[in-house]
């Protein structure tokens, strides 16, 4: 998120303003965040990075596209959607989960969609809410993340029996219910720190990947505690992973593996895979035993959110992951 209590760049931000933000955000008092200004709309895109416009229910919506440099406008290519957390915005999670790079390496296109909320940055996604209509209404995403994939299609080669989407915390929730409620555009999803917060009714098998830290306080791992604003569903790692094994046809049993330790830094993680089940969908939990609210693999400069592990890395298994679940 980088989570609800935090800016760009770490500077803490004072609780009871967050507190104010989330009941802006989810009583349907919605403020309309100020979208970044738009490039210049080419025919096609061409490597590098661009911000995109939409108008959606009386709003300006904007997503960041990142063109990888080996980028062929003549051969279909993969799409990596990347959801932000709480109080975050696009530039932000491109920063803190540092997709680009794999974007660059893989040769997939990176898209990070902005959220709504106060100002450019503290903006969020409506990952659980029913939509209500109108510019001061709670946003549908759902809608705005099939439109981003409208809009691409007119401005880039896409695959689009390869679009997968990841998010953090906020943007896992998000990750799930595109999962749950595109199943038919989303080939499979990657949810860092981020469960199930919608009843989950897909049209199709959709592989999950999901990663999770023992110690994070924002998304618990066992669930919603005392701590939990009253007015944030969601379900425990557990219940999550069981509802989406169920959806799957996979086997209730998982393999079990314990990885190697060789980081040194706290943490240690443990995977579980269950599957194959149908059209050979898997679903993959990595328990990051000790880590918090952070992204395997990328050192986490804000204290307060925990460890981060380095014994894995997200972006990598990811893409593997992504790579063996386009839809069928």
């Amino acid at each position: 998120m980088v989570s609800w209590a935090c800016r760009f760049r770490g500077a803490a931000i004072h609780m009871k303003t967050i507190a104010w933000l989330l009941v802006v955000l989810f009583t349907g008092t919605v403020c309309v965040a100020a979208a970044p200004r738009a490039a210049t709309r080419p025919a096609a895109l061409t490597p590098g990075d661009h911000v995109r416009q939409i108008e959606l229910d009386g709003r300006a919506r904007s997503f960041l596209v990142h063109v990888p440099p080996k980028y062929d406008s003549r051969k279909p290519t993969p799409v990596v959607l990347v959801f932000h957390g709480a109080a975050m915005n696009a530039h932000m999670m491109a920063w803190f989960c540092g997709m680009n790079a794999k974007s660059d390496e893989a040769g997939f296109i990176a898209v990070y969609p902005n959220g709504t909320g106060v100002g450019d940055t503290l903006l969020t996604f409506n990952s659980w809410g029913k939509p209500t209509p109108g510019p001061n209404g709670r946003p549908d995403d759902v809608a705005f993340t099939a439109r981003i994939l409208d809009d691409l299609t007119g401005v880039v080669k896409m695959d689009t029996k390869r679009v997968f989407a990841t998010g953090l915390s906020n943007g896992g929730f998000m990750s799930y219910r595109l999962a749950a409620e595109l199943s038919d555009r989303i080939a499979a999803i990657a949810p860092v720190a981020g469960t199930l917060s919608v009843e989950a009714k897909p049209t199709r098998a959709v592989s999950v990947i999901h990663f999770h830290g023992t110690a994070d306080t924002f998304v618990p791992y066992e669930g919603p505690n005392r701590k939990t604003p009253r007015f944030l569903p969601f379900k425990s790692v557990d219940e999550t992973i069981r509802t989406w094994v169920k959806l799957n046809g996979c086997p209730e049993q998982p393999q079990i593996a314990e990885l190697p330790d060789i980081a040194r830094d706290g943490t240690t993680v443990q995977r579980k895979t269950y599957g194959p089940g149908k059209d050979g969908s898997e679903v993959v939990l990595y328990t990051i035993r000790g880590a918090g609210h952070t992204w395997p693999g990328r050192k986490s400069r804000i204290g307060f959110l925990g460890l981060t592990t380095e014994n894995i890395s997200a972006n990598d298994l990811i893409w593997d992951f992504f790579c063996r679940h386009p839809m069928k």
